[in-house]
């Protein structure tokens, strides 16, 4: 258990691994809020690809080591989604060649994972995934609002919708469990 608490501990500590520039304006009203902080193309990439690869590889592990069928299954929907997701991104964002390593943040949890007991898998991969979506959720609805990048901030507006929809899932999962 001293393990999962410190993961959690370093996984809200590192929510966002990119350095926001804050808008000082006070909107009106949460509905005619500019973004709170912009995300250059390239900081939005890096951190996107980088999650997408933590979202399939603890996912692969949870197919393997989660005891419960709708874990299982909400495994197999974050291989398939985020799988998408990266290739959409990269034609989007024009990026062509191997995939950048995953951030030291994303590696860190993911090697986490892989050391968890059978009893701290499920808990600490379903927390985890309640984190990643929550800022997932935050950076693209960030960028969809003020990207750079015409191309990957429609990138942004047509995958939201599904990550809002992960987030819920996520949300069930931890309610149920």
């Amino acid at each position: 258990m001293k393990n999962i608490a410190l993961a959690l501990v370093a996984t809200t500590a590192l929510a966002f691994s990119f350095v926001p520039s804050v808008d000082a304006k006070s909107p009106a009203s949460a509905d005619t809020a500019a973004a709170p902080f912009k995300v250059d193309k390239a900081s939005f990439v890096k951190v996107v690809s980088s999650s997408n690869a933590f979202e399939i590889e603890s996912s692969k592990l949870a197919e393997e080591k989660a005891k419960d069928g709708d874990f299982k299954e909400f495994a197999k929907q974050m291989i398939a989604d985020h799988t998408k997701a990266a290739e959409e991104l990269k034609a989007a964002a024009k990026v062509d060649g191997p995939e950048p390593p995953m951030a030291p943040k994303h590696a860190a949890m993911l090697e986490t994972l892989k050391g968890a007991s059978e009893q701290e898998f499920q808990p600490l991969y379903i927390e985890m995934q309640n984190v990643a979506h929550m800022e997932a959720v935050s950076l693209f609805a960030t960028y969809a609002k003020g990207g750079d990048d015409p191309a990957v901030q429609a990138f942004a507006k047509k995958t939201l919708p599904t990550l809002e929809m992960h987030k819920m899932h996520v949300q069930k999962l931890v309610a149920a469990h």
